[in-house]
């Protein structure tokens, strides 16, 4: 350890030789030599060493060090790639247009976020009818470098008082603040030590809100397992907030929300992040009591809107894709649970608004959507712009008109204005950013993965492009946790394409773009198909001549980035570079860690059985480093305040990458202080981290100059 400290004042000697950004040479990256410990752990008889589990303490000087000493080389690699800051510029120049998100009603006023361009967070504003619109809420003014974000806002049912949370460098940990919404001044004490919440209003008189209590350890990686629901009424302290669900019951996840009626408050409560049971709380009446709906973790389902006391219920429950049903809230056991809108091939998005439902529905991860009444009745399929994903139809029941946002991969967010009782669509605003589609095209194919199964893939690129297996290509993939990826624009891809780079996203199991099955066929002992999935994809580009190994990046966060360090250790081969952000690394200790514990329904964990260990260690990213093995280029990146999927899963895959990579291909580490897991990230640190990940992953691919 002290010879780690002391790497601080020694230095790095090539990042003080700094050589003109015109020589194309860049020195060989000297790492610095992570000490190593000596701690075993025994599982099932075998002895697992874990030598770098030193770095697992957030809070020791030791570790501070070794963070700042892999910035430094990090930097001092990063630093001399010659279009770095060419990069930069393009984005920030790109990225600088007026933002605007959809309006919504609360009270007398309509609000919208909007953002002037290159503000490091979106500003709420609102207005009158027929007045100018002022600014709310501007989390730009909360700190220095907009490293504070804003967070849930929810309004009371007036809309006279509104509960707003912020995140601190981007953590987890949240604190609420109470204003009048109509002097905008603020209340009372601040609501500390929040976590994992949203906000919800009973009437004006106060709001439910969920948390841990605060671990004693670490508040960054100790084990947070007890979710708690409590109950905030306007002018008293936090202290004395009850505890509506989570006292007697141990669940992980635990959220309340009151039905836009105000009669009912529905309670969700998981132990994973998989299956819960349902509770309704008729407020209405006093004293009442929590009545259980569902009473198990098998399936998932909540209440999505309620007309008196018929309630209407989201469900997998023997509907993999997807179902909505009705019953009676006075005897709303299963048997008595009625098919509203049935379950069909594809799976259901559903929203409400205006006084009807939207069924949204994924067909090859490609939205689709059907407009109900309250009665079953099919009213219109709705006519979308084009092929894409539609985002946020949805509003309040007396709401005359409705917004949603449509986008592809070429495509920018435009926002339409709909007309539910006129089934019409017309554009509200569209995006102002200074890119033309046209130049571009979007293709989506089907490939065989290794056990004959096909899987969807969008293939996104300039026009013009050869195929002569020569692009440069980012193969990005997350297939975990029911998560679908849907087609999205994103302003830093338009960078990535203007270089002549080819942009792939499948939809690998493991996600929910096929529903519940396709998401199990990807969980806990099925969990080598989705890597099974992407290595077929990466196979699929190089076969078929949009790339080839030697300009392929792979790219990935969270569960993706364990999908990347997977991938490049069973496959190290295959691609030039690989992205793994702040990526679940550690399979055999992931659960120790904050709400680690609640992935066990996709990962398993590896004290359940011999067998899940035996599985976990077999892909798990830090176990199977291995020496005298070329990995590509590597680029991590984490976040000092990650508290989701701490920073040491990245910190021990970094270590062992540098002791045992074989060849002179950069294995690196990018640490962002005062960042977390990504939300509330702001604007300046994304340009900066992207102009850094295109300029490694292009620079590696051998590209000497940009276009």
């Amino acid at each position: 350890m002290k010879n780690l400290l002391l790497l601080v004042s020694v230095g790095l000697l090539f990042i003080a030789c700094k050589e003109s950004k015109s020589i194309q040479k860049i020195k060989k990256v000297s790492y610095i030599e992570t000490p190593k410990g000596m701690i075993v752990d025994t599982y099932f008889d075998n002895d697992i060493a874990d030598p770098y589990r030193w770095l697992e303490d957030d809070r020791s000087e030791e570790t501070a060090v070794w963070v700042t000493s892999q910035n430094e080389v990090t930097f001092g690699y990063l630093n001399q790639i010659p279009y770095r800051d060419q990069l930069k510029e393009r984005l920030e120049k790109i990225w600088n247009y007026e933002k605007v998100g959809a309006p919504f009603k609360e009270g007398d006023f309509t609000y919208f976020y909007k953002n002037d361009g290159l503000q490091n967070q979106y500003v709420l504003y609102r207005f009158k009818e027929g007045q100018e619109p002022e600014v709310f809420l501007d989390p730009n003014l909360f700190s220095e470098d907009g490293t504070i974000s804003l967070g849930a806002v929810s309004f009371s049912k007036d809309g006279s008082k509104v509960a707003y949370s912020i995140s601190e460098g981007g953590s987890d940990w949240r604190k609420v603040l109470v204003m009048n919404a109509l002097t905008k001044e603020i209340m009372e004490d601040t609501l500390v030590d929040i976590k994992f919440s949203g906000l919800s209003w009973k009437a004006n008189e106060g709001f439910y809100y969920s948390s841990y209590e605060k671990p004693k350890g670490s508040e960054l990686s100790a084990k947070t397992d007890q979710h708690r629901l409590y109950f905030h009424t306007l002018g008293t302290l936090q202290k004395d907030d009850p505890i509506i669900f989570g006292d007697t019951q141990k669940r992980r996840y635990v959220g309340g929300n009151v039905t836009e009626d105000n009669h009912y408050l529905v309670v969700t409560a998981s132990t994973s992040t998989s299956g819960n049971e349902l509770y309704i709380k008729d407020l209405t009446k006093s004293n009442s009591s929590l009545v259980t709906l569902v009473d198990n973790f098998d399936n998932d389902s909540y209440v999505i809107d309620n007309k008196g006391n018929k309630l209407y219920i989201v469900t997998n429950l023997n509907a993999p894709n997807k179902k909505i049903v009705s019953v009676d809230a006075s005897n709303p056991k299963l048997t008595n649970w009625k098919d509203f809108i049935p379950e069909t091939e594809h799976v259901l998005s559903p929203s409400t608004g205006s006084g009807y439902f939207f069924a949204e529905y994924m067909i090859d991860a490609v939205s689709k959507v059907k407009q109900y009444d309250y009665d079953g009745k099919l009213i219109r399929d709705i006519e979308l712009p084009g092929i894409g994903s539609v985002g946020g139809l949805g509003g309040k029941l007396d709401q005359k008109d409705l917004y949603y946002t449509f986008t592809n991969y070429i495509t920018p967010g435009t926002i339409y204005k709909y007309l539910p009782n006129e089934g019409v669509s017309e554009v509200y605003r569209k995006s102002a950013i200074d890119f033309n589609s046209d130049d571009y095209e979007s293709n989506q194919i089907f490939y065989t993965s290794k056990d004959g199964t096909k899987i969807p893939m969008i293939i996104t690129y300039k026009k013009g492009i050869e195929l002569d297996g020569n692009n440069p290509t980012i193969l990005y993939g997350y297939g975990g946790f029911n998560i679908s990826l849907t087609p999205r624009f994103r302003i830093t891809n338009t960078v990535w394409m203007e270089q002549g780079g080819i942009y792939v996203v499948p939809n690998i199991r493991g996600g929910g773009e096929y529903g519940k099955e396709w998401h199990k066929a990807g969980t806990k002992m099925k969990k080598q198909n989705v890597f099974d999935d992407f290595i077929a994809a990466a196979e699929y580009l190089i076969d078929n001549k949009y790339t080839s190994s030697n300009k392929l990046a792979i790219q990935g966060g969270s569960n993706g980035g364990l999908l990347v360090g997977a991938v490049m250790t069973q496959r190290s081969d295959l691609m030039k570079v690989a992205l793994p952000a702040v990526g679940v690394l550690d399979m055999l200790r992931y659960h120790t860690f904050t709400s680690g514990a609640g992935w066990a329904y996709d990962y398993g964990t590896s004290e359940e059985s011999k067998e899940m260990f035996e599985y976990l260690k077999a892909y798990s990213p830090v176990h199977n480093v291995t020496k005298e093995t070329s990995y590509p280029a590597t680029l991590i990146t984490t976040g000092d305040h990650d508290d989701r999927v701490v920073p040491a899963h990245s910190f021990k895959f970094a270590a062992e990458l540098q002791a045992k990579q074989t060849g002179n291909n950069p294995t690196l580490i990018r640490i962002e202080t005062d960042a977390g897991h990504g939300a509330g990230t702001p604007v300046t640190k994304t340009i900066e981290q992207y102009a850094d990940i295109f300029a490694f992953t292009l620079w590696n691919m051998g590209v000497k100059e940009l276009k």
